[in-house]
């Protein structure tokens, strides 16, 4: 492995340790302000590993992601997104298209 894969794996190791800390940060929020969210990331690296031949899933990715399974982070730190946090998703959908 050379020094620029090794750092930029050292890199994404904190991004997804910063994610797993600050579960009160919710995906809807991430979505709004950066355009991904912690699915996002989860989505990229399945494709990482189907790119590389790896067998995995969508949910072993986000279990990775998310440092559990999905549903386990869903039911102790995911919140209903407020009607202000989807209008601005929304719009920012459309404007997409």
């Amino acid at each position: 492995m050379d020094t620029q894969t090794e750092l930029e794996a050292a890199a994404f190791r904190q991004l997804l340790k910063h994610f797993q800390t600050h579960t009160d940060v919710q995906n809807i929020e991430l979505m709004n302000l950066a355009d991904f969210c912690r699915n996002c990331l989860a989505k990229w690296y399945l494709a990482a590993a189907e790119e590389k031949g790896v067998a995995m899933d969508y949910d072993q990715a986000r279990e990775y992601v998310y440092g559990m399974p999905y549903s386990e982070w869903k039911d102790k730190f995911q919140t209903k997104a407020t009607a202000e946090q989807m209008a601005v998703f929304e719009a920012k959908q459309a404007a997409k298209k």
